[in-house]
């Protein structure tokens, strides 16, 4: 996949109708929170790993050689702005309740 950063995934977000929510124009997509928890990695060497479980090298990987088409594209480059800025244990509960 190509080094430019347009064809990469973008963090899960939606734009957003108000221009009073915040300065960048989109509103956190709250699902994403949940599937990054609770959905598993449906192929590759961490296949049936949860997400959140993934290792930060891993999805470091990701992001070097390009995330993913689609919406679980959207998910890896969510999850490696939580990893990357150490914001995993926000979304602990919520992997806690999924096993």
């Amino acid at each position: 996949m190509a080094d430019s950063e347009e064809s990469e995934a973008r963090p899960a977000a939606v734009p957003s109708s108000s221009a009073a929510s915040d300065s960048a124009g989109v509103v956190p997509d709250p699902d994403a929170l949940v599937q990054i928890a609770r959905m598993r990695m449906p192929f590759g060497r961490y296949e049936g790993t949860r997400l959140i479980d993934l290792p930060e090298p891993y999805v470091v990987w990701f992001r070097r050689q390009g995330f993913p088409r689609g919406r679980l594209g959207v998910l890896l480059a969510t999850l490696y702005e939580i990893k990357a800025n150490g914001l995993e244990h926000l979304i602990r509960e919520l992997r806690d309740r999924a096993r």
